[in-house]
């Protein structure tokens, strides 16, 4: 007689965990002088509108995730010299991205792939900040009826002490996770999920090692006006998701 308990089927089948764990640890020698080269190349574009290019020795890379057959390795940096904002105060400007390839059989990288932006919201104009999160689109979920969302590479670094662990939350369910090293973190999650009622966006939870919550911080900000319309919701949404959220 089977004992098993069935387990019928679930109203929302949101993808979990769909990314492998890292295999590498921090780049070294001439692998980190390739990813640098090219993600450097990929900050060039938009080091006129930054007002200063990337400086190499600045970048930082976090952990390494797998999806749909290529390796992120996501990165920051900053430019090399301070610019003016809007407000006319200086800024020094960050720049982030990814570096991606696909890893053959023999081991070796292929298929390079990077891309960059620049924002002037930085950590240090806001102590606020909990998280200092960086995230981008790297493909999307389709569900039945048209249902489904963006699949998120998400990366960043804790500004709370103690933190041992991040996981990505859509609405209380946890869909990712990942050992903070060297203070820093990576998660691959479904994001923007519509088709089940209000549209679901992404929670970053970051634990001590005793499994207590030491900081949460959404993708997206939240509107003060509960009756922005959908196109200025949808605006203030996207300028998130282009810079460093806190």
């Amino acid at each position: 007689m089977n004992s098993l308990v069935a387990v019928p089927p679930i109203a929302r089948p949101f993808p979990r965990f769909i990314a492998d764990s890292p295999l590498e640890g921090d780049p070294y020698g001439r692998w980190r002088e390739r990813l640098a080269a090219e993600f450097a190349s990929a900050c060039e574009e938009h080091a006129a509108q930054a007002g200063s290019p990337l400086d190499g020795e600045t970048i930082k890379w976090f952990p390494e995730r797998t999806w749909g057959g290529r390796v992120y390795v996501p990165a920051t940096g900053r430019a090399s010299e301070p610019t003016t904002a809007d407000d006319g105060e200086s800024v020094l400007p960050e720049y982030f991205g990814w570096v991606s390839f696909e890893r053959s059989e023999g081991g070796e990288p292929r298929g390079l792939k990077a891309r960059a932006e620049f924002t002037d919201v930085t950590a240090e104009d806001n102590p606020d900040w909990q998280i200092d999160l960086n995230d981008d689109v790297i493909g999307r979920w389709h569900a039945d009826g048209g249902r489904g969302g963006d699949v998120t590479l998400v990366w960043g670094l804790p500004l709370v002490r103690g933190a041992a662990a991040a996981t990505a939350e859509l609405d209380g369910e946890v869909l990712d996770q990942n050992a903070v090293a060297e203070g820093r973190f990576t998660l691959v999650a479904v994001d923007a999920v519509e088709g089940w009622g209000d549209d679901l966006y992404l929670e970053v939870r970051l634990w001590d090692r005793r499994l207590r919550q030491v900081a949460t911080e959404s993708l997206y900000e939240e509107q003060d006006d509960e009756d922005e319309d959908d196109d200025e919701a949808e605006a203030s949404r996207a300028e998130s998701r282009n810079g460093s959220s806190g």
